[in-house]
């Protein structure tokens, strides 16, 4: 006892154990105290400041955090579980093959009402309170299903429906407006409507249209856009038509079809490099699209165009690929044109002249490659004093100086094009009737020629005659020991010794014949005549037998394959005709 007593005394504020120890209070503490530094912090608050959730207030504070707290009457759990009984109701379990009734809240009065009452209730009055209980979840059933089809289902109905319904009410109540109105009143409120005669009124026309009037042509109006009415250069991609049996060139005068207006020009024809050049062409390719430059009536980027020559043939087809006004694009930046300028070397590696007149062309083509005849590739440096024009060139290789043979240098330049400006509108709907097909407009420079019996004037120096000058003598071909060494074998060079000439008395005399080994031999040769010739018989004999043979088996053939087609042609109608009554039978739906 005096053990527990002194248990009890040091629990409760400290003492002696047994008697005999005493217990320091302040000590144990502190160490407790110090023991915790070491400890895992697992709250930011000491122990001494948490609340008591003993309280009321507390409990009331946290109480809407849990399922069984205060809800909004939308978002209760137990008003969300009444509808799902409400909305589902009974149900019969197909497995089991027993009925689960649904809860509800009448049902439950029901139920208590019964537990109150206690079990009184008849079967008649059960039977009638289902009956209710089902009526009032078909009608809750049957408004959940309207709310849901008014928000969901739109019935295919977007802007564009909403919008025609308007416009169908509209016209509707025009139609209701206007019904006793006169035509000329109601022109005045609705203007012209679709599909009435109108009485058009042009001015300034002019008094060959009405002269010769064809009513055979129908008369389309129509207006232009803003600016279509300008005249400027026109660029487009054009492509000669595959039925067209000639290739385009340029300068030649085309009729084109742009739009509402037909008028003839003088195409330019030129190709895109890859670093943005236009280059000229003198003709159109075979099977590819090229450019053209014209000048003409402006239109909309993309529209379609055609062109026709004189005899109304379809040239060129394609698709508008820009348009620039006039005053953006210029005359000579447009187009392109290659040239060649051609001089002869003065020196290897030195001087180059008869190219330029004067040290400012030199100037405005320093660093141009150059090219020569046997290949040879330069660059322009430098003008020199004299003479005039001429300029210092380096070469990848020495250039060749004898005289004849003398390498000439080329330049490859571009100077600047001029498109012409031609716009000549066709007006045949002006003529008369018989002359609208005998309009021919520009002719080009071939039909020129023909028509005044021009000839073709060649340039002397584009003729090829025959060379006249000397050969060179080229040195062999000396390769040092050292770099024979080096080569691998089969590039050295193979040194074989000249072969000597045959002495006289080793050479062998020819063969005279005796008349018995001329008639031996005559005889040799004639049958050997006859041999070649039965074996060109037999090849011939047999090369008409396997011709015959080929086209009897190609007959066979032909008939096997129009038997194979018939086979075909009876099964894909055997499985056409199951498969039409399979889908049938399927569509019908089962017997019953």
């Amino acid at each position: 006892e005096e053990g527990e007593d002194g248990r009890g005394d040091v629990e409760s504020g400290g003492g002696e154990l047994g008697g005999l120890f005493r217990v320091s209070v302040a000590d144990r503490t502190e160490r407790t105290a110090r023991g915790r530094l070491d400890d895992i912090d697992s709250t930011r608050y000491p122990p001494e400041n948490l609340q008591d959730w003993d309280l009321d207030e507390m409990v009331e504070s946290i109480k809407d955090c849990f399922v069984t707290g205060k809800w909004e009457a939308h978002k209760d759990a137990k008003t969300l579980l009444e509808q799902d009984d409400a909305l589902y109701g009974d149900f019969e379990d197909l497995e089991a093959g027993t009925i689960i009734h649904g809860n509800s809240d009448d049902g439950e009065d029901g139920a208590n009402d019964d537990d109150s009452e206690g079990e009184g209730k008849e079967k008649g009055q059960e039977e009638e309170e289902e009956g209710d209980l089902r009526g009032k979840r078909l009608e809750k059933k049957r408004k959940l299903k309207e709310m849901f089809d008014s928000q969901y289902d739109e019935g295919g109905e977007t802007y564009f429906d909403d919008l025609k319904a308007e416009m169908d009410k509209q016209a509707q109540l025009n139609r209701g407006e206007f019904e006793d109105v006169s035509e000329e009143a109601r022109v005045l409120y609705e203007g012209f409507r679709p599909g009435m005669y109108l009485r058009v009124e042009v001015s300034s026309m002019p008094c060959e249209f009405i002269a010769n009037l064809d009513s055979r042509y129908p008369i389309i109006l129509g207006g232009l856009g803003a600016g279509e009415g300008n005249v400027g250069f026109v660029q487009m991609r054009v492509k000669k038509h595959r039925w067209y049996k000639r290739i385009l060139k340029t300068r030649d005068p085309l009729v084109f079809s742009l739009g509402w207006r037909r008028f003839q020009t003088v195409p330019m024809y030129y190709i895109e490099d890859h670093n943005g050049r236009h280059r000229l062409l003198k003709y159109t390719p075979h099977h590819m699209h090229c450019h053209a430059a014209i000048w003409g009536e402006w239109t909309h980027m993309g529209g379609g165009e055609s062109a026709a020559g004189q005899e109304e043939t379809v040239r060129g087809r394609g698709e508008k690929a820009g348009l620039n006004p006039a005053l953006e694009l210029g005359t000579g930046d447009m187009v392109v044109l290659e040239a060649e300028e051609g001089s002869f070397s003065a020196c290897a590696y030195v001087r180059v002249q008869d190219m330029f007149s004067s040290a400012l062309e030199v100037a405005r083509f320093e660093g141009a490659a150059l090219r020569t005849v046997s290949g040879v590739r330069g660059q322009i440096k430098k003008a020199i004093k004299s003479p005039e024009g001429a300029f210092r060139a380096t070469f990848e290789d020495r250039l060749l100086m004898s005289g004849a043979l003398a390498d000439i240098v080329f330049v490859r330049t571009w100077c600047p094009v001029e498109v012409p400006k031609l716009y000549n509108p066709v007006t045949t709907l002006l003529k008369l009737t018989e002359e609208r097909s005998s309009w021919t407009g520009m002719r080009t420079l071939g039909q020129l020629r023909k028509d005044l019996g021009v000839p073709l004037v060649h340039n002397q120096d584009s003729i090829y005659n025959p060379w006249r000058g000397s050969h060179g003598w080229f040195n062999p071909l000396v390769i040092p020991r050292e770099l024979q060494k080096a080569l691998p074998f089969k590039s050295k060079p193979k040194l074989t010794e000249a072969a000597s000439r045959v002495p006289r008395d080793r050479v062998r005399p020819a063969v005279v014949r005796e008349p018995m080994e001329r008639k031996i031999a005559a005889l040799l040769q004639s049958l050997g005549t006859i041999r070649n010739q039965k074996v060109r018989r037999q090849k011939e004999q047999a090369l008409q037998k396997k011709g015959e043979y080929q086209r009897r088996r190609q007959k066979e053939d032909e008939a096997k394959m129009q038997r194979i087609k018939e086979v075909k042609k009876r099964v894909f109608r055997t499985i056409g005709q199951k498969e039409r009554k399979q889908q049938k039978s399927s569509l019908s739906g089962p017997r019953r």
